[in-house]
């Protein structure tokens, strides 16, 4: 018998702050391959959401426990296991439910471990918005130092990403907003070039940019704005999409495709992760580069507020919530 501790489930779809419930439920057992993690914190991400609504690309059977992301500290290991111990801080292997004070999860999904000092909920965001910016800049088309690289929703934790991953590997940004009032943001965040979206992006980024050449654009939002992406890339450029905030389909015009022949591809973690396009020891060395640098503090984002898990309602409302100034993490020990 586990032990009864608290954790967030859902039993049916819709409104993420209705449907979430706190429950006790029992820990599974720890077997001989396994390790007890007790939660530290874990994150609420647009996947989450989509998730609790039903519209994600992957759906869990329910009742089940949401979360896909999160860190925490091993307490108890089985007696097969052998390169960890008590006490060691590591990632909560993907899709293992971290909205939770604990789980049990099979030790050799752990895919790394951190240092026992540092922060521990920009540590908790490593395993699902750092590799897709990874994925996004490194791995759609080939990029070199000095080229151009626009985006929207550069406010948001991947865009923060993208542009300190970019800064590191030499790529310049452009960085699209809803408000004019960010610049300071992207500065602070390694960005370096800040305009307003909507009809007229192209002409915006060419007085920005002074006419640079920009091959690779990445759309969070899909709908229109995939369209402006495209109006503000060279010839034979390319659309990384990774998200539909705006709710609606990518829209792309002919002209784009025929004439100019810009290509859309979507990005999706959950793939890489799953083996397409790259191994157990890629995705180690991929993860283990991510972690050097959000030790170090290279790449961090900015919170907005942290929950206990008591409060799980308000916390999904808050991730919710249009305008908020970063993102929103649940310490469920706390």
């Amino acid at each position: 018998m586990g032990e009864i501790r608290k954790a967030v489930q859902f039993d049916r779809t819709g409104n993420p702050s209705d449907v979430v419930e706190v429950v006790n439920l029992e820990t599974s057992p720890v077997g001989p391959g396994d390790a007890l993690i007790e939660v530290d914190a874990a994150t609420i991400n647009p996947s989450h959401l989509l998730t609790l609504q039903g519209d994600y690309g992957i759906q869990p059977d329910l009742p089940a426990v949401p979360g896909a992301e999160g860190i925490g500290t091993i307490k108890e290991i089985g007696k097969e296991v052998s390169n960890f111990q008590v006490g060691d801080l590591v990632m909560i292997p993907p899709y293992t439910g971290t909205w939770r004070q604990q789980v049990v999860v099979p030790a050799d999904r752990i895919v790394v471990k951190f240092p026992s000092t540092g922060d521990a909920v920009q540590m908790a965001m490593l395993m699902a918005n750092p590799p897709t910016a990874w994925l996004l800049l490194k791995t759609v088309i080939d990029l070199q130092p000095g080229d151009w690289v626009i985006q929207n929703a550069a406010n948001s934790a991947v865009g923060q990403y993208v542009m300190q991953l970019a800064k590191i590997y030499g790529f310049h940004t452009v960085n699209v907003m809803r408000r004019d009032n960010l610049n300071e943001f992207v500065e602070e965040a390694g960005g370096d070039v800040c305009v307003v979206g909507g009809a007229g992006l192209s002409e915006r980024v060419k007085t920005a940019t002074n006419n640079a050449e920009i091959r690779l654009a990445i759309d969070a939002i899909a709908g229109e704005s995939t369209q402006h992406l495209a109006e503000c890339l060279t010839e034979n450029g390319t659309i990384a999409n990774y998200g539909l905030l705006s709710g609606s389909p990518c829209q792309l015009s002919p002209n784009e495709i025929i004439f100019r022949n810009i290509s859309l591809r979507g990005v999706w973690l959950t793939q890489w992760l799953r083996g397409r396009d790259s191994t157990t020891e890629i995705r180690k060395t991929v993860y283990d580069e991510l972690r050097s640098y959000i030790v170090d503090g290279r790449l961090h984002v900015k919170v907005d507020a942290t929950y206990p898990l008591d409060q799980v309602k308000n916390a999904v409302a808050h991730a919710m919530r249009d305008g908020r100034n970063g993102k929103v993490v649940l310490l469920p020990n706390a």
